[in-house]
C-alpha cells in the first residue's frame, strides 16, 4: 500500500466508553466511512471480540483468515490481516470470539500492554487516521488500545448515568497518560442518539458543554432508525441512507475532527511542547 495523503503518519483515535449500548461501534464505523468519504486513507481496527465493526462494514468476521488475536500474538502483521470494507471504502482489522483468549494469552508477555502499539508503529505512515473500536470494558485489550492511540474520542448518550461513567472515563485516560501513555489526550467528546425533545437530554447536553467547552462536538448525532437498520445490511449508516439524518451528522463530524486535528497540528507548531493537561 502506498504512503497516505498527507505523507505524514496516522493520527491514531481510539472510540472508547466504559458504558456499553452508547453508539460506540456505530461511531466508529461511520466516522471510518465519513473520512474515507474525505479521501483519507483509513484503517478501523476492531478491539471488541464480538466483532461488531467487523460485521458492520461488510466483512464476515467468521470467514477472515486471520484477525486481531493473531496481530496481537505476534503471529501475524496488520498487513497480512487487515481486508477492505469495499462498501465503507477503508481497511479493517477484523476480530472474532477467538480475541476473547487474547486476555489470558497477553497476561503472559512482557510489555503486553504495548502488543497493539507495536503492531500499530509498521504501518502508520500507510494511513491519514487509524480508529480502533475498544469493547465497552476497562480490559488488558482496551488498555492496548489506550497505549497505542495519541487520543480517544468519547461517543455519548445525554442521559444522567452517562455522566456518572464519563468522570470515571476521564479518570482512566489521566491514569493511562500519566502511567502508559503521555501522548493520550482527550480529543472531544460526541453526543450520540440525542433527541432534541427530551428535556434531560437538553440539560444534560448543556451541563457538558459547561464543563468540558470546546472539548464537545458541535456535530450532534439525532437518534436515527436508518443508522440502526445499516448494520443487519453490512453497511456503514452514511453508505446505507447517505441523505438520512445521522448520516448527514457523522459526514458533519468527520468534517469537524479533520478540521480539529489540522488546527491543533498548527497549535503544536505554533507552540513549544508542553504537559496535556485532561
Amino acid at each position: 500500500m502506498s504512503q497516505n495523503s498527507a505523507g505524514e503518519i496516522a493520527k491514531v483515535f481510539c472510540i472508547a466508553n466504559q458504558k456499553g449500548g452508547v453508539g460506540k461501534t456505530t461511531t466508529a464505523i461511520n466516522l471510518a466511512a465519513a473520512l474515507a468519504a474525505l479521501g483519507k486513507k483509513i484503517l478501523l481496527i476492531d478491539l471488541d471480540p464480538q466483532g461488531n465493526a467487523t460485521m458492520g462494514s461488510g466483512v464476515d468476521k467468521n470467514k477472515v483468515q486471520s484477525n486481531l488475536y493473531q496481530v496481537l500474538l505476534g503471529e501475524a502483521s496488520i498487513e497480512q490481516t487487515r481486508v477492505r470494507s469495499e462498501a465503507g471504502g477503508y481497511d479493517v482489522l477484523p476480530s472474532n470470539r477467538e480475541l476473547s483468549g487474547a486476555e489470558i494469552d497477553l497476561i503472559q508477555m512482557d510489555q503486553r500492554e504495548q502488543q497493539l502499539k507495536q503492531a500499530i508503529a509498521l504501518v502508520l505512515d500507510q494511513y491519514d487516521f487509524i480508529l480502533i473500536d475498544c469493547p465497552p470494558t476497562l480490559s488488558l485489550l482496551t488498555l492496548n488500545g489506550l497505549a497505542s492511540a495519541h487520543g480517544v474520542i468519547i461517543p455519548m448518550q445525554c442521559e444522567y448515568f452517562a455522566l456518572e461513567g464519563l468522570s470515571d472515563l476521564v479518570n482512566t485516560i489521566k491514569r493511562v497518560h500519566n502511567n502508559i501513555n503521555p501522548d493520550l489526550q482527550l480529543i472531544g467528546l460526541l453526543r450520540v442518539m440525542f433527541d432534541a425533545r427530551v428535556t434531560l437530554q437538553q440539560q444534560v447536553s448543556a451541563q457538558i458543554e459547561t464543563h468540558f467547552g470546546d472539548r464537545v462536538f458541535k456535530a450532534v448525532i439525532p437518534r436515527n432508525v436508518r443508522l440502526a437498520e445499516a448494520p443487519s445490511h453490512g453497511l456503514p449508516g452514511t453508505v446505507y441512507d447517505k441523505n438520512s439524518r445521522g448520516a448527514k451528522a457523522y459526514i458533519e463530524f468527520g468534517n469537524e475532527l479533520v478540521k480539529r486535528v489540522k488546527k491543533e497540528a498548527l497549535k503544536a507548531i505554533a507552540q513549544p511542547p508542553r504537559q496535556v493537561n485532561l
